[in-house]
């Protein structure tokens, strides 16, 4: 079986892209990021998902961002509820600077550890609020930078960064989740989630994610406080 790392946040996009590497026969080797996120029960979620998936392993590496803020996710900023008017083209305060660059970075550095060729990872164009570390643009730069900064790139290995959901609607995902039998209620998207893992329902991630269900017409097995 070809080796893949997996960036597995405990969400249910992460936990639909570990599906479908191990549907695609891949042995799985689960990553996840301490970063200094306020919703860190999304780490519990993230080794509940490696468990049951069948991930070959699961490691959490501890990368504190709150050291630079800048963030509602790191930083004493208050997390937007999804009924805020904002423009079209605003950033939103959830964005977290450099968050994916580090995570693929750490990714990256593990595969070739591994002997891994592929990362995957679960983020998404189309319900991505925002974020430009989320646009096809930046994964593909990625895997450029992936294939000249490694001594496996240098050496002829061709590395490549997978994100099977980024054109996905949530809805489409919610499907693709059903149809891999992946459990959902394992998994934890919102911001502002307690230490049980129970949502806020009110923040951008909250939204998106009932807004998932409904469109699917699958039931939402989202715990709320």
């Amino acid at each position: 079986m070809k080796r893949a790392v997996v960036l597995l946040s405990g969400g249910m996009d992460s936990a639909v892209t570990l599906a479908l590497a191990r549907e695609q026969g891949f042995a799985c080797h689960a990553l996840s990021v301490a970063y200094g996120q306020r919703h860190a029960s999304e780490l519990q979620a993230a080794a509940r998902v490696a468990r049951e998936l069948g991930a070959i392993e699961h490691k959490i590496v501890d990368v504190d961002l709150r050291g630079i803020g800048g963030s509602a996710l790191t930083a004493d900023i208050e997390v937007p509820r999804h009924d805020r008017v904002h423009a079209a083209d605003e950033i939103p305060a959830t964005y977290v600077p450099a968050r994916n660059t580090i995570m693929l970075s750490v990714a990256l550095g593990w595969a070739e550890v591994l002997g891994a060729d592929d990362i995957w990872c679960g983020v998404n164009a189309v319900d991505y609020s925002g974020y430009p570390d989320c646009r096809p643009a930046f994964i593909a730069s990625f895997e450029q930078l992936a294939n000249v900064a490694t001594k496996a790139g240098v050496q002829g290995r061709r590395l490549h960064v997978r994100a099977p959901l980024m054109r996905m609607s949530k809805a489409d995902i919610v499907r693709e989740g059903v149809r891999l039998d992946v459990d959902f209620s394992a998994t934890v998207s919102c911001y502002r989630a307690d230490t049980q893992g129970r949502a806020c329902g009110t923040c951008d991630a909250c939204a998106l994610r009932a807004q998932g269900f409904a469109e699917a017409g699958v039931q939402d097995p989202t715990r709320y406080r």
